[in-house]
């Protein structure tokens, strides 16, 4: 469909007259086509008003037609005289050759002087098919504006995006959480990635009432789901024995004070796996105080993990000079119980699986706490490997919403040691680890962070400060895509990549209609030998 006509502007504004039935968007992909198979793609920044009859006239004429003195003026030949003229950016150009075969480059000079525009095809777009489908992340279909194009999926590469991180800023309602399980759905299909999610609302792994990534096939091979609630019959028991927390467990997390760490760390070298227990019957204070830590530090620091973690200590009755501990929390336990928790969930990572962490009934505190011990497994875990070993080893990543809590200014700046997500941000690249950061408010993380996060799928934002810092971090240049950020409907992203092409728009489908329609389009199944094997 013809859209208009270019008749003025440069490389960075390309002026473009609307034809009158083209109804041009915010945001829409246009082509100007070439004359040897090339084309160039631009994308419209913005739209105006234009008349041939100066503006005193205009005016006159709807002032007198608003008082009622002229109902029957009309402008002759309105659709020539009176337009709109489209503010458009050069995106891509494009050479094709036979056999889908693309050469794409960046726009060196703009596309010829009246040249005519036309509204982007799926044919355009051929070169966006990844090279491995099954080793790739589904994040939704290529949107021009408003109008969705369902034959053309956009898809990142599954190693490559993850060990790089991906960063979703938005503001509520605009659909992180449903792009999140979409991927995740995706991922179930993939070979070589395992994901921690950390999920406060409880709302990835599904249930009777609502779709989630119970339903995928592969579910029972690929997914895990633990749960503080013992009455879950679909969860595994999340419970960790206090045996195998470790004072760097708690580095960034939890407000703990340098003298407090330190005190800590004496603990733990004097008793070792016992260290929390003898924090809760006050033992020690003599020596603590000897190696420069007093009881005030002392004295807090029990407290603090008693209110934390639940565990304090009370009278044997039956010796009487000895104190047992308690535990007051179902999630942190003594004894025998949950000495295998981390090691299980470690292992299924490593094995590429998915594991859900039900944290909607945990603290915020708790909830930070699990991953926190979790990814110092991993981190610690994956730095052993050597190289051969490491490119064996499946990306780990883990999906953690509100993220200025561990990766903002005052998480990473407040001089308690910067936590193990921080970490994993500025060196996970190195072992193969990555974080899914989702996070309404991106102004608050430091821009070292922001520019690690290589891939970020930008929904809409209304907030102006919040918009500037997504931009000024993102991979390509967007520093037009400022209105088109602040008008983008719920479902609606930009994905800016080191890994894309270009900034690319797109629309995620509900979950739940994207659940529907991958399970109705599976291959039939037939039995073979006793075994059950898909078709196609």
């Amino acid at each position: 469909m013809k859209g208009g006509q270019i008749v003025g502007g440069g490389l960075k504004d390309i002026y473009i007259r609307e034809k009158s039935d083209s109804q041009m968007e915010l945001g829409d992909l246009l082509v100007a086509e070439g004359t040897n198979s090339d084309y160039t793609i631009i994308q419209v920044k913005d739209i105006e008003y234009r008349s041939q009859i100066p503006q005193a006239t205009l005016e006159l004429s709807a002032g007198m037609k608003l008082e009622g003195l002229g109902d029957n003026l009309e402008i002759m030949q309105p659709t020539l005289r009176n337009y709109l003229v489209a503010r458009a950016k050069s995106l891509l150009y494009v050479q094709k050759y036979e056999k889908d075969e693309y050469v794409i480059k960046s726009p060196k000079r703009p596309p010829s002087f009246f040249n005519e525009i036309q509204s982007i095809n799926n044919e355009h777009l051929g070169f966006l098919k990844p090279d491995d489908i099954k080793n790739s992340i589904y994040l939704g279909d290529i949107r021009s504006g408003s109008t969705v194009k369902n034959d053309v999926k956009v898809h990142i590469d599954l190693v490559k995006s993850l060990t790089h991180h991906i960063f979703i800023p938005a503001t509520t309602g605009r659909g992180k959480s449903n792009l999140v399980r979409v991927m995740l759905w995706s991922i179930l299909d993939s070979e070589g990635a395992g994901i921690l999610v950390l999920d406060p609302h409880n709302e990835y792994f599904g249930d009777s009432v609502r779709k989630g990534l119970r339903d995928h096939p592969r579910s029972k091979e690929k997914l895990e789901y633990y749960s503080p609630d013992s009455g879950n019959q679909d969860a595994l028991t999340l419970s960790i024995n206090i045996k195998k927390i470790r004072p760097q467990h708690f580095t960034g997390i939890g407000g703990f004070s340098s003298a407090q760490s330190e005190a800590m760390r004496m603990f733990f070298n004097k008793y070792r796996q016992d260290w929390i227990g003898e924090i809760a019957k006050e033992k020690d204070y003599k020596i603590l105080k000897s190696m420069g830590i007093d009881d005030k530090t002392a004295k807090v620091l029990k407290r603090k993990i008693e209110t934390k973690l639940g565990v304090s200590a009370i009278a044997d009755e039956s010796s009487p000079d000895e104190k047992k501990v308690m535990f007051k929390s179902k999630l942190f336990v003594g004894g025998e119980s949950g000495l295998s928790t981390i090691t299980d969930i470690v292992k299924s990572l490593e094995q590429g699986k998915i594991v859900i962490i039900d944290s909607s009934k945990l603290s915020d505190f708790e909830e930070l706490f699990v991953g926190s011990i979790i990814a110092s497994n991993i981190f610690q875990k994956y730095k052993t490997y050597n190289s051969e070993i490491l490119k064996d080893k499946p990306v780990i990543s883990i999906v953690i919403e509100e993220a200025p809590r561990v990766l903002g200014r005052d998480a990473l700046e407040s001089g308690m040691g910067n936590n193990i997500y921080g970490t994993i941000a500025r060196e996970g690249r190195k072992f193969k680890l990555g974080l899914i950061a989702i996070t309404q408010l991106a102004s608050v993380i430091p821009r070292a962070i922001l520019a690690n996060m290589n891939t970020k799928i930008i929904l809409g934002n209304e907030m102006s400060m919040e918009r500037s810092a997504i931009i000024d971090s993102a991979s390509q240049d967007l520093s037009d895509d400022n209105r088109i950020i602040a008008s983008l409907d719920k479902g609606e992203a930009i994905v800016s990549s080191v890994f894309t092409k270009f900034a690319i728009p797109i629309y995620t489908p509900e979950f739940e209609r994207f659940v529907d329609d991958y399970l109705e389009n599976m291959p039939p199944k037939m039995e073979v030998e006793g075994e059950t094997e898909l078709i196609g």
